[in-house]
């Protein structure tokens, strides 16, 4: 299974369009959009499973660039997440915080004590 992100979609895009736009170049295993947490509306790209590597890559060729809703579609290999609060491993020690605290500010790795 591939996952792919697809980028620039119009904010009004629904799962369902993102899911038709890619079953024609093979079989999607999941269409998500991602919302903004507050208001819910569209952040403005998705993500797409497609159950084999070769429809994957036959969807970023064929979809990559093309014009929907007056928006070029920007359709690569997703990436895995990045490392989130805290990183870890990106230097070591005290992380700079405010009071002294260490592992507390989220800028660089360091120890969590």
């Amino acid at each position: 299974m591939k996952k792919l992100y697809v980028g620039n979609l119009s904010f009004d895009a629904s799962e369902d369009e993102l899911r038709h736009l890619f079953e024609p170049h093979g079989t999607v295993q999941s269409a998500q959009l991602a919302t903004d947490r507050d208001s819910g509306r569209s952040r403005g790209f998705g993500f797409i499973e497609m159950t084999s590597d070769s429809e994957a890559e036959s969807a970023i060729t064929a979809l990559n660039g093309v014009q929907v809703g007056g928006r070029s579609l920007i359709v690569n290999e997703a990436r895995p997440k990045s490392g989130g609060f805290g990183g870890g491993g990106h230097g070591g020690g005290r992380s700079g915080g405010r009071d002294g605290n260490r592992g507390r500010s989220g800028k660089g790795g360091g120890y969590r004590y």
